[in-house]
């Protein structure tokens, strides 16, 4: 999503409301919210398209989260829920890296930061992170990096 994010989401709502989707009307409305939130604490400032990406990202890790603890509790039904409207947040995102990508970029920032063990863990999140900025799950990118280390 891009820094003209207000223009594009209301267009989006218009076209929701238009086509009776409330789902998406909803999830658009609670984006919305989230990132004029943003843009109060941040000064008044117009968000840079990563903002808008973490905030994003920040939904999706919340939806994720309700997904697991739903589905302990068994409540199918708000599982079901939870997942639509995640699939209309993944949509705001860059495409997501493939787990070939993203070992690819893990095995580099190993070998750039020189880590052997698990201890070395922050040096290499801290790397892996900054070069794929809302293409991936910290969770997952976390596992994967832990799991090189710890052969």
């Amino acid at each position: 999503m891009t820094a003209e994010w207000k223009k594009e989401i209301e267009n989006m709502m218009k076209e929701a409301i238009k086509n009776k989707d409330k789902t998406r009307l909803n999830v658009l409305r609670m984006l919305k919210t989230d990132l004029l939130n943003e843009e109060i604490k941040n000064n008044r400032q117009p968000l840079t398209e990563e903002q808008v990406n973490q905030v994003i990202m920040r939904n999706v890790k919340r939806r994720k989260e309700s997904i697991e603890e739903f589905k302990k509790a068994g409540a199918e039904e708000r599982v079901k829920e939870e997942e639509a409207e995640l699939k209309i947040l993944m949509e705001f995102l860059p495409e997501q890296l493939s787990d070939e990508e993203l070992e690819e970029i893990i095995n580099k920032a190993i070998e750039e930061t020189g880590a052997e063990t698990i201890k070395d863990l922050g040096k290499v999140m801290k790397l892996v992170m900054s070069k794929v900025k809302g293409r991936a799950d910290g969770k997952k990118v976390n596992e994967m990096v832990r799991a090189k280390l710890s052969k």
